[in-house]
């Protein structure tokens, strides 16, 4: 017979699987820091003693509010129209719905000043995931230094205790350049994101190194912003200077669409007269005319490990600093 489940201690549960109190904390709070073997120990002991853990005294115990933060420095339009913050926030869900933290969303355009960083500071949020960080976000630091954060990508700024998760952006790159030379393109100009964020600085060396291996030269490198708007720009800038790229290597499949739309504007057949390739694979890639051959880089997975190496640091778990995911080349008709 089982325990009525108001008399059942976390002790019990540790005793009963053989485990530390420690263990049966983080299998309660949703850390990946367990090994198989102990977890299902503390899941059958949890489920012999019916053990219910009470949330609200645990907050109260532990002083801790039970929710996390995702802070994400861009504005309001930016972060509805990049379907890469919705995969990525809906990656951090998922792994955080079996356990007891709630999510809570900042969208910090421009310079938050204090209102942000007092509001996280105050003991509102436990711990934060940074998605979309740029060098001028030094307000980052001060909520870093109250917590454990982890970023979406390289800190533009990397300390030695920072913990991220990134994709491969400069093997991506290189993979996606050495693809458009392998078809036999020789003017392959590209548009990168900003230089203020790791990936737009790592995506720009991927597209050079394949450059320099092929021996050909920079045909045109022209800042596109990770937008639409700025993509279309950009490919105009190129356009303009009068000589005309049999291909163009481009850091996110945004800012392809509003390329793709210039050199339709211009009369240029793709990918005929230019190969266009794209960086994600994000519903964008299809809904383009033709659709676009791209690198897709895993979004919604790297939700998910964030929000792992956040529940493991909380749980006082030691995840690794930097996890890395892999790219892929997804074929379609731009290229």
């Amino acid at each position: 017979m089982s325990m009525l489940r108001s008399t059942v201690t976390i002790e019990e549960v540790a005793r009963v699987a053989g485990v530390s109190r420690s263990t049966v904390s983080r299998v309660v709070n949703g850390s990946t820091a367990v090994s198989a073997e102990a977890l299902q120990a503390v899941r059958q002991a949890i489920a012999e003693l019916n053990y219910v853990p009470n949330q609200a005294a645990r907050s109260l115990a532990s002083s801790r509010a039970l929710a996390l933060g995702v802070i994400i420095p861009e504005d309001t339009y930016r972060f509805f129209g990049d379907p890469f913050f919705a995969a990525i926030v809906s990656g951090i869900n998922a792994t955080i719905a079996s356990s007891p933290y709630v999510l809570t969303l900042f969208i910090a355009s421009g310079d938050p000043g204090d209102k942000m960083v007092s509001y996280a500071r105050s003991g509102s949020i436990d711990g934060a995931i940074v998605v979309s960080h740029h060098t001028s976000d030094t307000f980052v630091a001060s909520i870093a230094a109250a917590m454990p954060v982890v970023y979406a990508g390289r800190p533009a700024l990397l300390r030695p205790a920072d913990h991220y998760v990134d994709v491969d952006n400069e093997s991506g790159a290189r993979d996606a350049v050495e693809y458009l030379i392998a078809q036999g393109r020789t003017r392959i100009a590209t548009i990168t994101g900003p230089s203020s964020m790791s990936a737009g600085v790592d995506r720009l060396a991927g597209y050079r190194s394949a450059l320099r291996r092929a021996r050909l030269p920079e045909l045109a490198v022209e800042d596109g912003d990770f937008t639409a708007e700025g993509g279309a720009a950009a490919m105009r800038r190129i356009l303009d200077r009068g000589t005309r790229p049999d291909a163009v290597f481009i850091a996110s499949d945004l800012m392809a669409s509003g390329a793709v739309g210039v050199l339709h504007a211009a009369g240029v057949d793709i990918p005929g007269e230019t190969a266009v390739i794209g960086f994600d694979d994000s519903p964008v890639a299809t809904s383009t005319s033709p659709t676009l051959t791209t690198m897709r880089q895993p979004s919604f997975r790297q939700g998910q490990m964030m929000a792992r190496v956040l529940l493991d640091l909380l749980a006082g778990g030691e995840p690794p600093h930097a996890t890395i995911l892999p790219t892929e080349l997804i074929v379609r008709a731009s290229a």
